[in-house]
């Protein structure tokens, strides 16, 4: 305290105050509000009112009386009177946003610090090798956890801290050591491996510890101790504990009641495997160890000629477990790199039994730098078959420096059709909040994830040269490149090339993809044809394909909904459309004149008998024509241009019904009835044509015409909505005469379909 009296009350008092605003100043330099510097106790301003007052007494500098509030420094004032003010910060609610609110998980913190200790390793590495006559360095970090007193100690012998460094790295928040020790170095610290950025990671130990010592010795230093109870203040000392060999700092944490799992053994190892596993420095966990040895049993009765009894005992031991084993071989240049080595890290990092199919190594420099390495597993992993996208897979895992940051990110940098991908991502540049556990959107991130996807179908791409290989992976991975195929617009035609469909023509189980079907095209054939079905049997006998397969077109075939939605979506590959076979208005290929006009005759000859038909099966169809893709069955449905095939009704209609949709609806998504399709060259129609000339409204004309809808909405695909109805009708049809349940329902009752297409009960007629 000084006494100010007299004439120099106003200099004297400007000269203290600003003494008390540097001392304070250096708590922090993050700030949240601005207020004149006259409006705190202490000012100029308030002392020479008290000057004025007569008032004499002694003036107290205090700063530590006050540390929540940083005062930055005196209004600049401006000629016309303005006054410009530097930003304060409530200290110690700055502190509390650091500790309790920039981090969402508190095992950050093992992470953070474990960081510091390899960046202070490597800075001592760095300066070893510039010094003259340096000698060999050998980093490491040790972890010690010690349940009897609660508390996790982290020991490194890097460079160590001088006093000044305490006050400034430790003391200061925001303030980097690391990132000024690498501006110091210039365009040297390229070759450094320095990982902190923010200056704020190491106040993460106060997330578990309610008190911290940092206890460190540097090279020319004595040994000093830090210490802060719930980061409020600290205090430096020197220090008489255990002495630190050469230089180095230890940590060591007082942690809190419910923060008591930190000292487990088990919870360590799998912290340091997550986070830390690449660091470049050999990270040491004292660990317990229980051995069982086989000692004597003196309470168990000896028989004489026979081996003395014994027990098993326990033994407990104490011992030094190195824990990042695995090496960061992403960082090496892929030549440096073995096969074995490729393996063994896939194994080790994603806990995976297989061997990968293949690997792609590579960097990106420029405006984006990054490494990476993926992986395609020759098996499906477990989650995935279990939910093709579940969320519990993460295909990528993202590391800065060779320290883990997430898996788990809002925005992918995979699609979720490459979600069967593995990998690791190494980049400075992502943008990462100061936590380091949130990936924000940026221009960065689309360019990553770009030439991500792009070199992940180059590898896929790679294994279709294969072709046991590619056979495996299309029936491991197949679905996830057509939902590529559907989401992925800036990718479909690299997609196309490698889906793969099963084909009326392939014997192959593993399908074909398209350029292979282009390959095999019939001369003439200027489409490419597919049709829905149950399975290839089942498409392979549709008799919408009849005259497809009567020239050699190979059909492909959709055997889920996947399938469909995929080759609906295709339009064209290369100069070929792909169409649906089973909709109208098809080009089933060149006609000569000759069939032409048979076709053309046809439809005049049974113009009466399609009339009869749709009046007898009236909503059920909404036309019914002569057809020119039928050879052998007599009848066939065939869908609209916007019409839902039989197999995509049926995934809809289970899908309505596991979400308790009402399944009336689904007539309104693709309740277009379907188009019937005639056979004139064939005896079942020419003998309906024969009914119809003789009485058109009987009641066995009808039931005729409606056996011949009921047999074309099987063989296409369809199911019967009456089955009972339509096997009265066929009975009807075997002996000759109606049963009498029959002849008791009126005629419209026996529908194979209800009239309205739109109706839930409808499944014998497309939805």
């Amino acid at each position: 305290s000084t006494h100010v009296g007299g004439g120099a009350l106003d200099n004297s008092t400007q000269m203290i105050s600003r003494l008390a605003l540097l001392l304070v100043a250096s708590l922090s330099s993050a700030a949240l509000v601005a207020r004149p510097l006259s409006s705190f106790p202490g000012a100029p301003r308030a002392a020479a009112s008290s000057a004025a007052d007569g008032d004499s007494r002694p003036l107290n500098v205090r700063p530590a009386r006050r540390p929540a509030t940083v005062l930055m420094a005196d209004a600049a004032v401006a000629e016309d009177g303005s006054e410009t003010f530097e930003f304060e910060a409530e200290v110690a609610k700055v502190m509390d946003i650091i500790i309790n609110s920039l981090y969402s998980d508190k095992d950050i913190f093992l992470r953070e610090l474990i960081s510091n200790a390899s960046d202070a390793c490597d800075k001592k590495r760095f300066l070893s090798l510039t010094e003259d006559g340096g000698s060999a360095y050998e980093g490491r970090i040790r972890v010690v956890a010690d349940k009897e007193t609660n508390t996790l100690t982290i020991e490194d012998n890097g460079i160590g801290l001088t006093r000044k460094e305490m006050r400034e790295n430790l003391g200061r928040i925001a303030q980097s050591g690391t990132k000024k020790f690498t501006e110091a170095l210039g365009s040297g610290g390229d070759a450094t491996n320095l990982i902190g950025q923010f200056g704020v990671g190491f106040y993460s130990a106060f997330l578990v510890a309610d008190k911290v010592t940092v206890v460190s010795k540097s090279a020319d230093g004595e040994q000093l101790k830090w210490e802060s109870a719930a980061a409020s203040a600290y205090t430096i000392s020197q220090d008489d504990s255990t002495p630190i060999e050469g230089t180095g700092t230890r940590l060591t944490l007082h942690l809190k009641e419910d923060a008591d799992k930190y000292v487990s053994d088990y919870t360590l190892r799998d912290m340091l495997k997550r986070y830390s596993e690449f660091i470049s420095f050999p990270i040491a966990l004292w660990t317990e160890k229980t051995e069982y040895e086989t000692v004597p049993d003196p309470d168990a009765e000896a028989t004489e000629g026979e081996e003395p009894p014994t027990k098993t005992v326990p033994k407990t031991s104490n011992e030094w477990e190195t824990i990042n084993v695995a090496k960061p071989i992403w960082m090496r240049p892929p030549k440096e790199v073995e096969e074995d080595e490729y393996s063994e890290f896939y194994k080790a990092t994603f806990r995976a039994y297989d061997e990968p199919d293949a690997h792609v190594h590579f960097s990106l420099e420029g405006q984006v730098e990054f490494r990476a390495l993926l992986y395609l597993p020759s098996s499906v992993p477990w989650e995935l078959s279990q939910d093709m996208f579940n969320d519990k897979v993460k295909p990528v895992k993202l590391y800065v420096k060779r320290v883990f940051i997430s898996e788990n990110f809002e925005e992918q940098l995979l699609p979720r059709w490459l979600s069967f991908i593995k990998g690791v991502v190494d980049s400075e540049d992502l943008p990462l909040n100061v936590s380091r556990e949130i990936l924000q959107k940026s221009k960065v991130l689309s360019i990553i994830s770009k030439r991500l996807v792009r070199k992940a179908l180059d590898m896929i791409g790679d294994i279709a040269k294969d072709e046991d290989k590619f056979a495996r992976f299309s029936s491991n991975f197949g679905r996830y490149i057509k939902v590529g195929v559907i989401e992925d617009r800036d990718n479909k035609d690299a997609l196309l090339k490698l889906a793969t469909f099963t084909s009326t023509a392939e014997p192959k189980a593993s399908g074909t993809t398209l350029p292979q079907y282009v390959d095999r095209m019939k001369e003439g054939q200027k489409q490419i044809y597919y049709v829905s079905a149950a399975s290839k049997a089942a498409a392979a006998s549709s008799p919408v394909i009849e005259s497809l397969r009567k020239k050699g077109y190979e059909v492909l075939v959709a055997l889920d909904q996947i399938d469909e939605i995929a080759l609906q979506g295709v339009g064209k590959f290369g100069d070929f459309d792909v169409v649906d076979a089973a909709k109208e208005n098809v080009d089933l290929g060149e006609q000569s004149d000759e069939e032409k006009a048979e076709v053309e005759e046809a439809k005049k000859s049974l113009e009466a008998t399609c009339a009869a038909v749709k009046a007898a099966l009236g909503d059920k169809v909404d036309k019914v024509e002569v057809s020119s893709r039928l050879t052998s069955s007599p009848s066939a449905l065939v869908q609209p241009q916007w019409g839902m095939s039989p197999q995509m009704q049926r995934f809809m209609k289970a899908q309505a019904a596991a979400t308790g949709d009402d399944l009336g609806g689904l007539g309104g998504m693709g309740g277009m009835a379907a188009n019937l399709e005639l056979n004139p060259a064939h005896a079942a129609v020419r003998k309906l044509k024969g009914l119809v000339a003789a009485d058109a409204n009987a009641t066995s004309t009808r039931d005729y015409a409606t056996l011949l809808y009921d047999v074309a909405a099987v063989s296409s695909g369809y199911e019967l909505a009456d089955p009972a109805a339509f096997a009265a009708r066929v009975v009807t049809l075997m002996t000759g005469e109606a049963e009498e349940a029959a002849e008791e329902e009126p005629p419209a009752a026996d529908a194979a379909a209800p009239a309205d297409a739109a109706a839930p009960a409808d499944a014998a007629a497309p939805a």
